[in-house]
């Protein structure tokens, strides 16, 4: 009987050759994965940086610029996502990498104009545990981890802390929040939306605004479609509760004075039905160019953009006078210009007899960009037949107790789950013509004498406040603010 060969039911084994071959290959597969990735980490640190420098350059100078999101969601910036994150973690450490750095001295002069870099990379090869290889900046970081490391552990002993994140402020240590969207009903009703979103997660209905949804803390949804198509709008709820507070109805009038993102300008459009007209100025050309895209994504016919300053806009204009609702919320975060600019808008806008209700509200907690501007124009305002209103009585949380009638005034907080936000809603007096007319001290005579007053004098005033704040900006002399504390374009 002729022997067969020995067959074994084990598969043949590779040469060493093969092996090594084999292995080269995964290797280089893993390599090139690890080489992509760093990569995408440099440029997108390198993008993030730049945003970094228009945020803290804004706040050094006291002038306002885009939100964080709309610096990032700009056509230059590739890497949306991780750069948003990295800007936004950045800002949160930024006082602790600063600490360090000094403690350590290696912010030299030769790397002092790349500081924003320098800070980026700090955050993500220290707090943030990224590995980085490619780059000057990512290599001389990696040369002084072990000091920036050891002064980041003498903090914590020095401060007597258990941790780095006890080392954050409060306002910047991480609570988890709620996420809202906000539905665009010139596009799809609310229930439809509502459905769509139930598929993914759970959605419950804001008990306040009612085309808000309230989805749980961490759910992503840029990519889905109804956000992508601008059927929904991830909007905060403070930013949703403001052009709700002004209640435009269908047919009015209405300016938004600082339009760009123009989130609220589209919610605007909404509750108006896209029946009435929007006229939205915005002075700033990137920001103009933000806030079309924002309108035709919305689907919103009722809105026409102007490029330039809403204090330009002549009240005696006939295509002006039939204005009935104004919205003022100035570009996080504007101070000193917000408390300049609600000075002009009142005298300006406000002797149009249409004008019903009036709007001042900002992404800022501080007294002087809000109490304190409320307070300087309510004798003006009131001497105008203006008074102050309470948007949402059933809101708990009111203005600062620094003048009688701060309890008219609205702040939400990020204790309350939301962003920082103050509302001020100033309401047309009932009447106020009519009781002008029944005062004995006032014959027909002077009571036109008094609307001419209005209407030619108080816009000269208004050029007048608008040179002295112009200079004021130059001599960089506004108050402080919180530019990067806003939460961007879902804040405004």
């Amino acid at each position: 009987m002729a022997l067969r060969p020995h067959q074994s039911s084990r598969p043949e084994r590779k040469s060493k050759v093969e092996g090594r071959k084999d292995e080269k290959k995964k290797n280089g597969s893993r390599m090139k994965s690890r080489d992509g990735a760093e990569r995408a980490a440099y440029f997108a640190r390198r993008e993030a940086a730049g945003v970094l420098r228009q945020v803290l350059r804004a706040d050094a100078t006291r002038r306002a610029t885009a939100s964080i999101k709309s610096l990032v969601y700009s056509p230059s910036v590739r890497n949306k996502k991780a750069t948003f994150a990295l800007v936004c973690q950045t800002l949160k450490y930024l006082p602790v990498i600063k600490e360090i750095l000094t403690s350590t001295a290696i912010l030299s002069n030769k790397w002092k104009k790349q500081e924003e870099l320098i800070y980026v990379t700090i955050y993500d090869i220290i707090f943030g545990q990224e590995i980085a290889t490619d780059g000057l900046v990512e290599k001389y970081i990696i040369r002084h981890k072990e000091a920036l490391e050891s002064a980041l552990a003498k903090t914590c002993v020095r401060r007597q802390v258990k941790s780095v994140e006890d080392l954050l402020p409060n306002k910047n240590r991480d609570v988890p929040k709620s996420r809202f969207l906000r539905v665009n009903t010139l596009k799809i009703d609310v229930e439809s939306a509502v459905k769509e979103f139930s598929k993914i997660t759970k959605v419950d209905h804001d008990e306040m605004v009612p085309d808000l949804l309230v989805l749980p803390p961490g759910v992503d949804l840029h990519d889905h479609p109804l956000v992508l198509d601008g059927s929904v709008v991830l909007q905060g709820k403070a930013s949703c509760m403001v052009a709700n507070a002004l209640s435009p109805k269908p047919g009015w009038k209405v300016i938004d004075a600082c339009a760009a993102p123009g989130n609220k300008t589209v919610h605007l459009a909404a509750l108006m039905k896209g029946r009435g007209n929007i006229i939205a100025c915005e002075l700033n050309q990137p920001r103009l160019t933000v806030l079309q895209e924002t309108i035709r994504k919305s689907g919103a016919t009722n809105i026409d953009t102007m490029h330039g300053d809403f204090l330009d806009v002549d009240p005696s204009d006939p295509a002006y006078m039939k204005v009935q609702a104004i919205l003022l919320d100035p570009s996080c975060s504007g101070s000193g210009i917000s408390t300049q600019r609600l000075d002009h808008l009142l005298p300006s806008y406000t002797e149009v007899p249409s004008v019903e209700r009036v709007i001042y509200s900002t992404c800022s907690v501080h007294q002087e960009e809000n109490e304190d501007v409320i307070q300087s124009v309510l004798p003006l305002a009131s001497s105008l037949g203006f008074e102050l209103a309470t948007p949402y009585p059933q809101w708990k949380r009111r203005g600062l107790p620094v003048f009688d009638g701060s309890e008219h005034l609205l702040r939400t907080d990020p204790s309350d789950g939301m962003e920082g936000f103050f509302i001020a809603l100033f309401v047309r007096k009932p009447n106020e013509d009519i009781a002008m007319r029944n005062d004995d001290s006032i014959d027909s005579t002077n009571f036109n004498r008094v609307k001419s007053f209005r209407q030619i004098y108080f816009p000269r005033m208004s050029k007048m406040f608008l040179y002295h704040a112009s200079q004021m900006r130059r001599d960089g002399q506004e108050a402080c603010g919180t530019c990067h504390g806003c939460s961007g374009p879902s804040c405004c």
